[in-house]
């Protein structure tokens, strides 16, 4: 491992939603379109970002449940035909990469580490909303659950995103802010790093991370880290 390029061979793989970018206002601004439309009361953005995380299908259930309507399978498949659109359409009005996050990309990729994307978002709405906030190039992959054999938190969904970046699992990290992701990592046996800034309704701090950080500055530092710890 050269000293001007630490990472070298080190692929570190990234959660989007509540990671990468701040995705909430547009999800959760779809989310209320739907209450609205069917008479019920919109939701404020810090009650509904917990709910990001494991699909739209269950951002629209827990939303629907909190503002006082239990949705039926049927419905909800309804529900979410009438999500994807809207949100397609918006998908980068008021989403907007978290602070540090562009600087701390070209860190780790100056510093030799390949870059790629693991999100349970599909890949199109991935690709979209990466490309027009300019960050889709950073990633040699951009891996959704529809391009892997099972999603976060199975194995399976890192392994092929590492596998698509070039890399390999036995030199992977994940960075993620929830428990879907700490699952992952564990299952497939890489690092993980998670952020505190993030969506999830369990605490970060009992999710037991190789390292936690509050901004994306810490980030380089902490992937030298666990990299080294891992081997």
């Amino acid at each position: 491992m050269a000293a001007d390029r630490p990472l070298a061979g080190v692929t570190v793989a990234f959660d989007l939603d509540g990671t990468l970018v701040d995705t909430a206002p547009d999800l959760i601004g779809t989310l209320n379109h739907l209450l609205v439309e069917d008479g019920l009361p919109a939701l404020p953005l810090a009650q509904a970002r917990p709910f990001i995380g494991h699909g739209a299908r269950h951002l629209i259930q827990l939303g629907f449940q909190a503002a006082g309507q239990t949705l039926h399978p049927t419905r909800l498949e309804q529900m979410f035909e009438r999500f994807i659109p809207h949100y397609r359409d918006r998908i980068a009005l008021e989403s907007r990469p978290f602070p540090g996050c562009e600087a701390a990309l070209d860190d780790l990729a100056a510093s030799g580490a390949t870059l790629c994307v693991c999100t349970n978002k599909p890949s199109d709405l991935s690709e979209a909303v990466l490309g027009q906030l300019g960050l889709a190039s950073r990633f040699a992959a951009i891996v959704g659950p529809d391009r892997a054999p099972a999603p976060k938190p199975d194995a399976a969904h890192m392994q092929a995103a590492v596998a698509a970046a070039g890399g390999e699992i036995a030199r992977a990290i994940l960075v993620g802010d929830s428990g879907t992701d700490a699952g992952a990592a564990r299952a497939a046996g890489t690092g993980l790093i998670l952020v505190a800034f993030g969506y999830t309704e369990i605490p970060v701090a009992d999710l037991n991370a190789d390292a936690l950080i509050a901004h994306y500055d810490e980030l380089p530092a902490a992937c030298l880290r666990v990299a080294g710890s891992t081997g």
